[in-house]
């Protein structure tokens, strides 16, 4: 089996290190993968060791001082440093790599997005960001440049496996599953003292610090509703979202016909990572598998639109397109990070994005491109951050 170069971005992070624990199995079982460089923001001790536990030659911190400690640290082996924003893109285009997989948080994964894709590299997608905000460009540039776009969310991964072999012409609708968070039981008094240490404290999948607080206020799902719409060509108004505490199955496929596909499994992100580093084949893993005996039964329940607007918002901006989404999601980006500083309380994270949505909508200025994005990605967090 050919072997497969990845550049991974946000390798310290929460996707980033389980990406590692993938690649350790992908090379175990017949899967030969190397990793050709790597990318974060400042944590140095742990790149440091991936570096070295992985023989890695490219490295990227996008905070000058850590690029700088890191260099020390690697005096006199063979790795070259790159720093800043830069760097990062640097990593992308490596001529070394064929896949870059993007584990970046946030509005920073779209620029390496579209730079990877512009180096003709295959895409590894865990950065949803990139095609809420610039899907249009992403998509176009994929078939411009003849490049693989494989997801690594649990939910698109279920999707993505339930419509192999089927038509695009048969689907009646895509039913998106949501945990709830943790706040799924709170009353609306309940959310008002809601804090961010009881947040972070998913019931079910181990994730980073702002994708778990997106879980939470179902802005996660809002997000993952646009970008199924770009991955799968489907429109808005035949994705679903279904609230499944259980997190066990990851999303289902409706049919024409009235069948319903399921993708089910143990609720662990290397499972996803692997599909997508190995499609259209499996790799055989020691993760902890799914026991059907000891499921205890498997509920379903339409999402609380009154306690979690983040959710309607996010298909409000679906349904406008153009800016919005971009304004959306970096509102969200700054509001989530406001919200984890104990700035603001839970509630107002969708006031917030939703007091954006209107000024961008005052501003009378919607010509779309891709620098009108990331222009108003920049105002939206500006304007969040100006008015708390």
């Amino acid at each position: 089996m050919k072997q497969k170069n990845i550049a991974l971005l946000g390798s310290t992070g929460s996707i980033g290190t389980q990406t590692l624990d993938a690649v350790r199995v992908l090379n175990e079982t017949n899967h030969p993968c190397k990793i050709v460089g790597l990318a974060a923001y400042k944590n140095v001790d742990l790149i440091e060791r991936q570096i070295l536990d992985f023989g890695v030659k490219f490295a990227a911190m996008e905070d000058a001082a850590a690029a700088a400690e890191l260099q020390k640290r690697l005096a006199g082996k063979d790795v070259t440093v790159f720093y800043g924003k830069d760097g990062v893109l640097d990593i992308c285009r490596l001529s070394e790599a064929d896949t870059v997989v993007n584990a970046l948080s946030g509005c920073s994964g779209l620029v390496p997005t579209i730079e990877a894709v512009k180096a003709g590299k295959d895409i590894a997608l865990a950065n949803k960001e990139s095609l809420v905000a610039g899907g249009a460009f992403v998509k176009e540039l994929q078939h411009k440049h003849g490049v693989e776009i494989k997801t690594i969310d649990s939910e698109h991964s279920a999707i993505m496996q339930c419509l192999q072999g089927e038509s695009p012409s048969n689907v009646a609708k895509i039913h998106l599953t949501a945990s709830g968070g943790p706040f799924r039981t709170f009353s609306a008094e309940q959310l008002e003292t809601a804090t961010a240490q009881y947040a972070l404290k998913h019931p079910t999948w181990n994730m980073g610090a702002k994708i778990t607080i997106d879980s939470a206020t179902l802005m996660n799902k809002g997000l993952e509703v646009i970008e199924a719409m770009w991955l799968f060509d489907i429109p808005l108004e035949k994705i679903e979202v279904v609230v499944h505490p259980q997190s066990i199955v990851h999303s289902m496929v409706e049919f024409t016909d009235g069948a319903v596909m399921a993708q089910l499994g143990a609720p662990d992100m290397r499972v996803p990572i692997l599909y997508a580093l190995t499609h259209p084949n499996r790799a055989a893993n020691n993760f902890t598998k799914l026991n059907m005996y000891s499921l205890n039964g498997l509920t379903f329940e339409k999402p609380n639109r009154d306690l979690f607007p983040c959710l309607s918002l996010a298909e409000e901006a679906a349904k406008r397109g153009g800016n919005l989404p971009a304004v959306l999601n970096a509102a969200n980006e700054a509001a989530v990070s406001l919200f984890l500083s104990n700035k603001i309380a839970f509630t107002q994270i969708p006031r917030l994005i939703e007091s954006a949505m209107s000024a961008y909508d005052n501003m009378n200025e919607h010509c779309f491109s891709i620098e009108t994005v990331l222009h108003y990605s920049d105002w939206a967090m500006e304007y969040i951050n100006g008015v708390v």
